[in-house]
């Protein structure tokens, strides 16, 4: 059985990404996964939904258990993510995307915050080369 080169390539971007760079796309994923929930909702496919709005839900769960919680802003961090997580389940449950939708932009605007964070940090460490080499991390679940 021929290995799917596009799945190769997937698999060793994920593992060549930076902490940053994984950061981001687990917030970009979320919000994929957000967006899908809202559609097949506003379909009535709601087995879809469900399956789109859980993926979001185990992103956020994720994001909350690698919080480093010897940082103060580790829990303002994690009382945000237990709202999200609130929410999505909320809608999911009632079938309400008003609910969903609330949190899509304050997850995205996160993403963005972290995007940032991480390019300053690369600035600062490797002199202000954005794309220098960073150390790497193992993929997380999605």
């Amino acid at each position: 059985m021929a290995d799917n080169p596009y799945k190769k390539y997937r698999e060793q971007s994920i593992n060549t990404m930076t902490q940053g760079e994984m950061l981001v796309l687990l917030f970009e994923t979320c919000v994929k996964r957000l967006n899908e929930g809202v559609i097949y909702i506003e379909e009535k496919n709601y087995a879809k939904a469900n399956e789109s709005l859980q993926k979001a839900e185990r992103i956020i769960r994720y994001l909350d258990s690698t919080l480093d919680m010897q940082y103060e802003i580790s829990m303002d961090y994690a009382r945000l993510y237990d709202y999200f997580i609130w929410r999505i389940t909320t809608g999911n449950i009632h079938k309400d995307i008003s609910m969903i939708k609330e949190v899509i932009p304050m997850i995205s605007d996160l993403g963005k915050t972290f995007k940032e964070a991480d390019r300053i940090a690369r600035q600062q460490q490797f002199g202000g080369a954005d794309t220098a080499e960073a150390p790497t991390v193992p993929a997380a679940p999605v």
